[in-house]
């Protein structure tokens, strides 16, 4: 079996316990107005990957991740290629490996086959890092182009599971910068009992050039970040100081 893969980052320090190897996998159905990959859009714009090669390139760079450390898949979305990652995290998994995935949750379902492979996957998956893209569901399908219902679903089930997550929020000025709905996240985050961080993303629009590059219009290209003051106010609002499991 073999995956569509964008890119591989030998060293990170931000996506999941420790040192982390990461994989970003091509392809995504969302098209966030804030993405700054939009060339990990399309699926078969990667490079083409058997598992023995990604493991064999992670397993090189071991000695890096410390007691935390392991491997993460990003994107992209790794989720739309779920069985080529059940195939690869049940190789990690087999190594010792701590394996985390970095998802959007877009492709959710409960129903039939995707959610039996679903299943599967969690059984070889430590930790999962989750985005909240929008609180509020129009403005979510603005936002993303998809609904946040199954996402929520998603955020549900791994609940009911007791698997645990990391929650991550972009802080987007006029969109997702709003202290009405960031309090309604926050009361989403308190249903949830498996959350062992909460970060706040700022807004960037260092993906500019990649869409001039892409001739893809990019909506926000005139935004500027926001302030400290703002950042330090949704922080306070999905009270991050009060997950301190994974706090540096």
């Amino acid at each position: 079996m073999q995956g569509y893969i964008h890119q591989l980052e030998s060293f990170g320090c931000a996506d999941g316990p420790g040192s982390r190897f990461i994989i970003f996998f091509s392809g995504c159905p969302l098209r966030c107005l804030y993405c700054h990959n939009p060339d990990t859009w399309k699926m078969t714009d990667g490079k083409l990957y058997t598992v023995e090669e990604l493991v064999n390139e992670a397993m090189s760079c071991k000695e890096y991740w410390g007691k935390k450390g392991g491997v993460t898949v990003s994107g992209g979305e790794p989720l739309f290629q779920i069985d080529f990652l059940i195939e690869l995290f049940t190789a990690f998994k087999k190594l010792g490996v701590n394996t985390c995935i970095d998802t959007s949750g877009a492709p959710f379902t409960m129903e039939g086959e995707w959610f039996e492979k679903f299943q599967r996957l969690m059984e070889v998956t430590d930790i999962l890092l989750m985005d909240i893209k929008h609180i509020n569901e129009e403005e979510h399908i603005k936002l993303t182009g998809k609904t946040g219902k199954n996402i929520r679903e998603m955020f549900a089930y791994l609940d009911k599971i007791n698997k645990p997550i990391w929650i991550r929020h972009v802080l987007v000025p006029g969109i997702t910068d709003n202290d009405e709905y960031l309090t309604q996240t926050r009361d989403f985050i308190r249903t949830l009992h498996n959350v062992e961080r909460v970060e706040i993303l700022p807004y960037h629009g260092l993906g500019a050039m990649k869409y001039k590059d892409l001739g893809i219009d990019y909506v926000l290209k005139d935004l500027e970040s926001p302030t400290l003051e703002r950042v330090a106010n949704a922080r306070k609002i999905l009270e991050c100081d009060k997950y301190t499991k994974w706090q540096a």
